[in-house]
């Protein structure tokens, strides 16, 4: 019986030791960086997709989001005044390792992408052994909406902001003595970082509800401080916009407004689940 009893405590995540839980969480980090290098090499053996098909989607002029421009010049003015008519620039490779290098960054970047949701479930199950019945009950969904807010960001920095940007930025001159020749690299790195810091801003919520658990922030807070959260987002809106216009601030200001009056939201359900 005693043997019986000394399992039972040594198998229970809250009576395991500082180390024990370091190796507990060891497993969690190996497995979940297994997914994703499992999905990064499936995605370096599919390069027509991930490069043609989709990063290099927003150099086409019949990409979605410039067909979508159009049609809407149309609706507002009947002009053609939004239609993407040329890209303005053109992709250059200088060094001798460069495609392949960046072949390689690419796939890992969505091998994290992809493995977002199995890499959350680790952590989940890491934590979950050290929560209450009630915080396990509070927490349900959270991997399913984390996952589900971080695709809807990665969609909307693809769709609307990368193209956005990559159009003004591409097309910008300041002489037609000067043409745009953009090194992968950098074409690379800014729809990589560009799309996937979007979509790790649409976890705000999920932020937000931990903040609010823990006593941090609260709904009142927010709602009283609303009006620096608009200045806040608009800075914030004009760093992820390179392109200076105002109708890609509003583009971006758009969402993360409504992220946050949802955070408010988040904030004020944990509030009442306290009462």
């Amino acid at each position: 019986m005693a043997l019986d009893q000394l399992d039972d405590e040594f198998n229970d995540p809250k009576e395991m030791s500082f180390f024990d839980h370091i190796d507990a969480f060891r497993g969690h980090i190996v497995r979940a960086v297994i997914a994703v290098l499992v999905l990064a090499i499936i995605a370096f053996f599919n390069k027509y997709i991930l490069f043609d098909v989709i990063l290099f989607g927003p150099v086409h002029t019949d990409f979605w989001t410039y067909e979508l421009l159009c049609k809407l010049s149309y609706m507002v003015d009947n002009t053609d005044k939004y239609c993407i008519k040329d890209i303005g620039f053109t992709l250059s490779n200088i060094t001798m390792s460069g495609q392949f290098s960046e072949h390689i960054f690419i796939s890992f970047i969505t091998g994290i992408i992809l493995a977002f949701p199995y890499i959350l479930w680790e952590l989940w199950r890491f934590i979950k052994p050290a929560l209450s019945a009630k915080e396990i009950k509070y927490a349900r969904g959270l991997v399913f909406f984390s996952s589900m807010l971080f695709f809807v960001g990665i969609l909307f920095g693809y769709f609307f902001l990368s193209p956005l940007s990559i159009n003004f930025l591409g097309s910008y001159k300041v002489s037609d003595l000067v043409s745009n020749e953009i090194n992968l690299d950098s074409y690379v790195s800014f729809i990589a970082t560009l799309t996937f810091a979007t979509g790790l801003i649409f976890e705000m919520p999920i932020l937000v509800y931990f903040l609010s658990k823990i006593g941090i922030l609260g709904s009142l807070w927010m709602r009283r401080n609303r009006r620096y959260a608009v200045v806040v987002i608009l800075v914030l809106a004009g760093l992820l916009t390179p392109s200076p216009d105002i109708a890609s601030m509003i583009l971006m200001f758009i969402p993360l407004y409504g992220l946050y009056e949802i955070s408010i939201l988040v904030a004020l359900k944990v509030e009442k689940q306290r009462i």
